[in-house]
């Protein structure tokens, strides 16, 4: 094969990496009966297809081949470490898997049913709350441990242990690989809804590093959403993807070509995604019509109010305000205060703001949230308090992790009066 096309199919396997391996990994989950197992398994696939696609040329299924391929290393170790336990007579293994022949509709069915008897199985009630979502942040969506990590303000030893820990629960207890009956998912579900919010909020809006977002996971998140909602048609699960679309529509607008940030009252609304904002607003009204609505249809009505709004100055602040108040009613918070006295700020001016994040971290709860700092100095900013506002900056910048972020801190404290 000529050098170019290795080159090409090359690239080809990357994105398919990319893009399919966290599927193709839980099907080999199902098939192998074992996280590790099927990590390995998915290694060896992928490496197989690195010698043998640039000779012999992309299958006509690739992604059902690497589920083959996967499958059948591992098979094949267990047979030499003498410890094979006759994986090939279980009868949850699919055979449509066993080859690339399989209908693309079908495979795509197969690994679509696979990842969301994964989400399940990651939260399995036996599993602590804490463990349920790294391990579904680290093994369904690929995140790394760091990350994972930034996200939970833990160290990152810590969390891999978590991670195995709850490996090791899933296999001793013998937790089932299955999408609950629909009598057990209720009380699944605020695990599922706060995992894929964590990894919708990770790829919104990136914990830390030089990149701003991370499209991948926010439309992972999504997609799950989807899925559960089918499942599932609960309001809470309308409210998260409500919530998640009105955000998303704004993804384009948040940054400059060169990934700085640009605030919510700056932002360029006639390129926020109308598409979004519309299915979004009718998942809100559908959710909050229902009257069994929690936090996330709540979030969505606050996000629904700043996507209809024609501009910042023309914003229902009163209304922000009030479902702010709902809100803490529903899931008391410092986080939801602190948002809620932006709200008041922008409704009853900044002092009021100010007096109210100031009360907050009084308490102590927000020492260490970078956004409760870089709040009081923009409150501080506003009414002309430099050498105050100055320090409140450098305090969020020493607690920011983001470049993007960081770096917008440090140009609001180059711009204030000396």
């Amino acid at each position: 094969m000529p050098s170019a096309d290795i080159a090409r199919v090359r690239a080809e396997i990357d994105t398919l990496y990319r893009k399919e391996s966290r599927r193709i990994f839980a099907t080999l989950i199902r098939l192998l009966g074992d996280f590790d197992r099927a990590e390995e398994a998915l290694s060896d696939a992928f490496r197989t297809a690195m010698e043998k696609w640039p000779v012999e040329g992309l299958p006509q299924n690739p992604v059902s081949w690497l589920v083959s391929a996967g499958r059948f290393k591992s098979i094949d170790k267990q047979r030499r470490d003498q410890r094979f336990d006759h994986l090939e007579d279980r009868p949850d293994v699919s055979e449509s898997l066993a080859d690339d022949s399989a209908a693309p509709d079908q495979l795509s069915e197969l690994l679509e049913d696979d990842r969301l008897r994964l989400v399940f199985t990651c939260c399995h009630p036996a599993l602590a709350p804490d463990a349920q979502v790294a391990l579904t942040l680290r093994e369904v969506c690929g995140l790394t441990t760091e990350e994972i990590a930034a996200a939970f303000l833990t160290p990152a030893p810590t969390l891999a242990q978590r991670v195995v820990r709850a490996k090791s629960k899933i296999r001793d207890a013998n937790i089932p690989y299955e999408v609950p009956a629909r009598e057990q998912l209720a009380e699944r579900l605020d695990s599922v809804l706060r995992v894929v919010y964590l990894v919708f909020n990770e790829g919104y809006s990136a914990s830390s590093g030089e990149a701003p977002t991370r499209a991948d996971l926010s439309g992972e998140a999504i997609r799950l959403a989807r899925l559960i909602l089918e499942l599932l048609p609960e309001a809470e699960v309308r409210g998260l993807l409500a919530l998640m679309l009105l955000h998303e529509a704004r993804r384009e607008t948040r940054h400059t070509p060169e990934g700085e940030v640009i605030l919510l009252d700056e932002q360029d609304r006639a390129r926020w995604n109308r598409t979004l904002i519309d299915e979004g607003a009718a998942l809100v009204r559908d959710a909050l019509s229902s009257q069994r609505f929690g936090p996330y249809a709540v979030q969505a009505a606050i996000a629904a109010v700043h996507a209809e709004a024609p501009s910042s100055a023309e914003t229902d602040w009163n209304e922000i305000v009030g479902l702010y108040d709902l809100l803490q009613r529903i899931t008391p918070s410092p986080v939801i205060e602190l948002n809620r006295s932006v709200a008041l700020a922008m409704r009853d001016g900044f002092e009021a703001g100010l007096a109210e994040v100031e009360r907050l971290m009084a308490g102590g709860q927000l020492d260490g949230y970078s956004l409760a700092h870089a709040a009081r100095a923009d409150f501080l900013r506003r009414l002309g308090r430099s050498t105050d506002s100055r320090k409140a900056y450098q305090e969020a910048i020493k607690l920011t992790a983001q470049g993007p972020a960081r770096r917008f801190l440090e140009k609001r404290v180059a711009g204030l009066p000396p």
